[in-house]
């Protein structure tokens, strides 16, 4: 179709007006077009909507003192009449499922005996149909779970909640047994929107919670709605390891998950809406994440993740929840009966080649509409140096070499993992660095790393990369490689104030090599890293 727009001078006011109208029509379908939505927004494609609150949990200011059953629940109601709130503004907005984050009922930091009065029995929903709004007192002391059963039916959606629950145990049956017969859980639970508990998820990997055990076995949970199919439970530090998540996504074919979490944020690397943009973009899943608001712990961060796009929440200053709505597609295939979503894989999308004005950048200084600019400060200014160096990132030592003038094509390796960095920058006056690390993270956790990251360091000094910082000035267009012994890479851009953003081009080439590109970031650059995941070396 071909418009005259020069002609409009010649016709009347109104014909004008529809003429730019229609023009303005045609250009955002061909935006649409051009983009990787086209399939995902097209009419007739399945969709719900989804709801995740960030809660600002009321703590329980003595964790450590064991409280009698009634004290317990006077607490929790008070977050409970929050979460009842929130469900009915989700509902108001076309919720059909929402998502309340971990710990938010009852807090954290609790002894095995101080959370006594807080637990309850969850049946199995495998063995028991139940739904306590209906039946109360089929089982005792259920008051939290008829709580939440009564907010799902009430507002016709199904509910996610986390919550401390008991099992009772037989040590002469079972020799894993905890030594007082039960074992305590963190668990979440996932009503439908009759009121009946559909699924049970026992927390498996554990973060310093003193209070509960993880399961004997590891538990592969999921549940089936009538609006988008199949979803995938699992909790907080759960994302970092084989299982339950990616089995629940390589193996069972899970592409939507609920993700409750108490997250607290550790950058350059690991902020929590920066991981869960990585991991829903890294397997192709929607993550509906849910964290808890608790700024004395630097606990923020929760968003609605699909593969291509977010809506998030990060707020470090504030002191109040936030709720989320947004429809997003249907993922689950056997819902959709599309086989488009069997395509994507694990780690990154696989694309044609790459234009090769993204191997070889044009001679000249950065040229964007931001405008570029050198350096003026002195022989300190850390880019002029160009041997490697190491320090502390996220308590590992890193290798690191500093980027050198606006553009350039740099490597660095440690053990296996080899690191390529080809770049182009606004400005040299902010430190930045490539980093790598391939070895066994041993601090709050146990678990095998292979990473490249380009980071904005803090300072001018060495020992300023791996800092804390969320603002960047410098405009990056950037291609980053790495050379990995696992397939399970998760890639992730962060930009200035916390903004996400995905890899223009991203997938494994030549065997084990694994790449992501982005050019005319809006933002400066943090860190763009490939955060790969060795499984099997978590325990040599």
């Amino acid at each position: 179709m071909h418009l005259n727009v020069g002609a409009t001078c010649n016709k009347s006011e109104e014909e004008s007006v529809f003429l730019l109208l229609l023009m303005a029509l045609v250009l955002a379908g061909l935006v649409l077009c051009s983009s990787g939505l086209q399939l995902i927004l097209a009419a007739d494609h399945a969709s719900f909507v989804a709801a995740v609150y960030e809660h600002r949990v009321l703590l329980n200011p003595e964790p450590g003192v064991p409280l009698h059953r009634r004290s317990a629940l006077e607490h929790m109601k008070l977050n409970l009449r929050v979460f009842e709130e929130q469900t009915a503004l989700a509902a108001q907005q076309g919720a059909q499922i929402i998502v309340f984050p971990e710990d938010a009922i009852h807090g954290f930091n609790f002894t095995r005996s101080s959370i006594a009065g807080y637990l309850e029995t969850v049946p199995d929903p495998q063995s028991v149909t139940w739904s306590p709004c209906a039946d109360p007192h089929r089982f005792p002391d259920t008051e939290v779970l008829h709580s939440l059963s009564c907010m799902a039916h009430k507002n016709r959606l199904f509910l996610v909640a986390n919550m401390p629950s008991r099992q009772s145990c037989n040590r002469t049956v079972d020799p894993r047994c905890p030594a007082d017969g039960q074992y305590q859980f963190n668990t979440n639970v996932v009503f439908s929107d009759q009121g009946v508990i559909v699924a049970r998820y026992h927390k498996q990997n554990l973060y310093f919670e003193a209070a509960f055990d993880a399961p004997p076995e590891c538990e592969y949970v999921t549940f089936t709605t009538p609006f988008a199919g199949r979803f995938g439970v699992f909790t907080c530090f759960d994302i970092l390891f084989r299982d339950p998540a990616v089995t629940l996504v390589k193996e069972m074919g899970i592409r939507q998950i609920v993700y409750p979490t108490a997250w607290m944020n550790q950058l350059p690397l690991m902020a929590a809406v920066q991981f869960q943009r990585s991991f829903s973009h890294g397997t192709g899943v929607t993550l509906l994440a849910a964290n808890v608001r608790a700024a004395e712990y630097g606990i923020t961060g929760s968003g609605i993740f699909t593969p291509w796009d977010s809506l998030i929440h990060h707020d470090t200053e504030g002191n109040s929840g936030k709720l989320l709505v947004r429809r997003v597609p249907v993922l689950d295939p056997s819902f959709t009966g599309d086989d488009r979503h069997k395509l994507v894989p694990f780690s990154g999308y696989p694309s044609s080649k790459e234009p090769e004005k993204m191997h070889v950048w044009p001679t000249g200084s950065f040229n964007t509409n931001h405008g570029g600019k050198y350096c003026q400060k002195d022989p300190e200014c850390a880019t002029s140096s160009s041997t490697t160096f190491n320090s502390i990132m996220m308590y590992d030592n890193f290798t690191l070499v500093p980027l050198k003038g606006t553009e350039g094509n740099i490597s660095i390796c440690s053990g296996s993992v080899c690191c390529n960095l080809l770049f182009r920058r606004s400005d040299t006056c902010e430190f930045y660095a490539l980093g790598v690390f391939d070895g066994l993270h041993v601090v709050h956790g146990t678990y095998y790393l292979e990473i490249c990251a380009l980071v904005k360091c803090t300072g001018e000094h060495h020992s300023s990369c791996g800092g804390e910082t969320e603002h960047a000035q410098t405009l990056v267009d950037f291609r980053l490689t790495g050379t990995f012994t696992t397939p399970h890479v998760f890639p992730g851009i962060l930009g200035s104030g916390m903004t996400l953003d995905v890899p223009d081009h991203s997938g494994w080439e030549e065997g084990n090599r694994f790449y992501m590109s982005r050019m005319g970031m809006s933002a400066g650059l943090v860190t763009a890293v490939l955060y790969g995941r060795h499984y099997e070396k978590d325990n040599v």
